[in-house]
């Protein structure tokens, strides 16, 4: 039974190990991950490890365990073993797996539609990573659309939050928003749901010359500059700024640029993940760091989960639905595929129409 590991310490080093057999307890189920997602939220994940608790969901097996990690991956499982009434063998669940042959669950909260892990060491964890869809009682699920909502389900997840985020803040009396790293899957997603909003500012896809041709033939931004163009942006607006890639000098530029204009920054991911984080010039009473599973805690306890699921998954559809004419989905041979193309990964090489999904 292997399993993927990441080194602490240096990132862009993996390895594979053996690990123990795994069998269910009192009231626990054995999953056999079936397939998952791997994308460069993966990668923020695992540069994130520490400080947002990433590492904590799995714990690493062999040796010298305390210096790997195992990144949360989005994936699909079926139940192979059970010791819980409710959950019978063959059962097919959606959510957060690791980037191994299987996982023990001890299922909490359990209703026809989905149930949280109970496990001890997931406790003190964000809930809404602890949450798994019970796919079969969805209506029209259809198991070939399964690669899909792995690669985007998460992404958009975010898209939408960010969405909410601007328009329940009147964007922040914006008059334009500015997308850093406007190649990325969830900048994309959150640009089509601005431009489905009538209401919403003049949006601006900022992104590296290379990819300054696909993100203009994908028709989500109102306009696209490269970074070496950022100066051409009108610093006469005021403008909000979503950033995706944690470039702090390439912050540090527009911020300077826009001067007093810039309204507010949501720092968000990080696929600039090895780029300084630190620059003079970014105005920092203006920034606020964006985690995705607070705002939707926050607005799951306002709206109630019924609701919040209703608006997010409406959104999500329709953000979907744009992005999968251009969208082209490449499957690996299992945690070796993963493991020979985990590099490219890290080095930013997989294009930002290209979505990896490791079929187990």
């Amino acid at each position: 039974m292997q399993e993927f590991q990441t080194n602490k310490e240096d990132i862009t080093q993996s390895r594979l190990i053996q690990a123990p057999i795994n069998t269910a307890g009192d009231s626990e189920v054995l999953v056999e991950v079936d397939r998952f997602a791997f994308t460069s939220n993966n990668i923020t994940y695992a540069a994130m490890g520490d400080p947002l608790q990433y590492w904590q969901f799995f714990p690493p097996h062999g040796e010298d365990a305390k210096n790997w990690g195992i990144i949360p991956v989005w994936g699909f499982a079926d139940v192979i073993e059970s010791n819980n009434t409710e959950l019978p063998v063959g059962e097919r669940l959606f959510g957060y797996f690791p980037p191994a042959h299987d996982l023990v669950l001890k299922p909490k909260k359990i209703t026809p539609t989905g149930l949280a892990d109970g496990s001890a060491h997931r406790a003190q964890l964000p809930p809404t990573y602890n949450m798994y869809q019970r796919v079969k009682y969805e209506s029209g699920y259809d198991k070939a659309n399964d690669n899909q909502r792995m690669l985007l389900f998460p992404l958009h997840m975010a898209s939408f939050c960010l969405y909410d985020l601007l328009k329940s803040n009147d964007w922040f009396d914006a008059e334009q928003v500015i997308i850093i790293s406007a190649s990325s899957k969830t900048s994309t997603g959150l640009a089509y749901g601005l431009m489905e909003d009538k209401d919403a500012p003049h949006i601006i896809g900022l992104t590296s010359y290379k990819h300054l041709d696909f993100v203009n033939l994908i028709d989500a931004y109102d306009s696209v500059l490269s970074y070496d163009s950022l100066e051409q942006i009108d610093a006469s607006k005021l403008t909000v700024i979503v950033d995706m890639s944690a470039n702090a000098d390439l912050l540090s530029r527009l911020h300077t640029h826009l001067g007093d204009n810039m309204r507010y920054t949501s720092n968000v991911g990080l696929t600039h993940w090895d780029e300084s984080r630190g620059a003079d010039g970014i105005i920092k009473e203006r920034s606020h760091q964006f985690f995705a599973p607070s705002h939707m805690q926050q607005r799951i306890k306002e709206w109630g989960y019924e609701e919040f699921n209703n608006r997010s998954m409406r959104y999500i559809l329709k953000s979907a639905a744009k992005t999968a004419p251009w969208l082209k989905i490449k499957e690996l041979n299992g945690l070796s595929g993963l493991s020979e193309v985990y590099p490219e990964v890290c080095d930013g090489k997989i294009g930002p129409d290209e979505g990896l999904v490791v079929v187990m």
